[in-house]
């Protein structure tokens, strides 16, 4: 006997978030496949493209003394989703929205930070820029340490998207474990 449910409540068909899109995951996984066999000069990692596009441009703002202008710059590039969050946030009356918006809900995010933990009020992530930062300023590709990116770049960027979602975020510094904790102030 069928286990298939034939009911009005099971009317909509299931999701199927591949179909039609075969070759295109089929490019996805040997693109993975070949970024995580190289390790010359370092194992690789999946965010590599994007953790380097990130301290190219903090590199170039920090040496050109624009810090605090280029994240000024991202939050004002980032603001019409931010306000569609903060809309949604209102409607629904819940802040955790803000955290949920930031982090869960956004391939930029969770391509860059490849182990996003959630729980009610916090996002924990590791820095995702250690293994390139350590790499790259032996080479002299970039000369920030973690500690610079982190207070340069990624906390007064979550800090200008808490302020842009009338929120509260608690960026904590780089834990022992390489971690960053976010928390909601409510």
């Amino acid at each position: 006997m069928s286990e298939a449910v034939t009911t009005e409540t099971t009317s909509l068909p299931a999701r199927r978030p591949f179909e039609g899109r075969e070759e295109e995951l089929g490019k996805a996984i040997g693109l993975a496949i070949r970024t995580l066999k190289d390790a010359m000069p370092y194992q690789h990692e999946m965010n590599d493209a994007l953790v380097k596009m990130h301290l190219n441009s903090v590199q170039f703002a920090k040496n050109a003394g624009l810090s605090q202008q280029y994240v000024e710059h991202d939050v004002r590039c980032m603001t019409p989703t931010l306000r569609r969050i903060r809309a949604e946030m209102a409607a629904k009356g819940d802040p955790e929205l803000a955290l949920s918006g930031v982090f869960d809900r956004t391939s930029a995010f969770y391509q860059l930070c490849l182990d996003l933990e959630e729980s009610p009020g916090l996002r924990r992530f590791t820095f995702p820029f250690s293994t390139v930062l350590a790499i790259s300023r032996k080479i002299g590709q970039f000369d920030m340490t973690d500690a610079e990116v982190h207070d340069i770049w990624l906390r007064p960027r979550l800090m200008g998207y808490a302020q842009e979602l009338g929120v509260r975020f608690e960026v904590s510094d780089i834990d022992a474990w390489n971690k960053v904790t976010v928390r909601l102030i409510k």
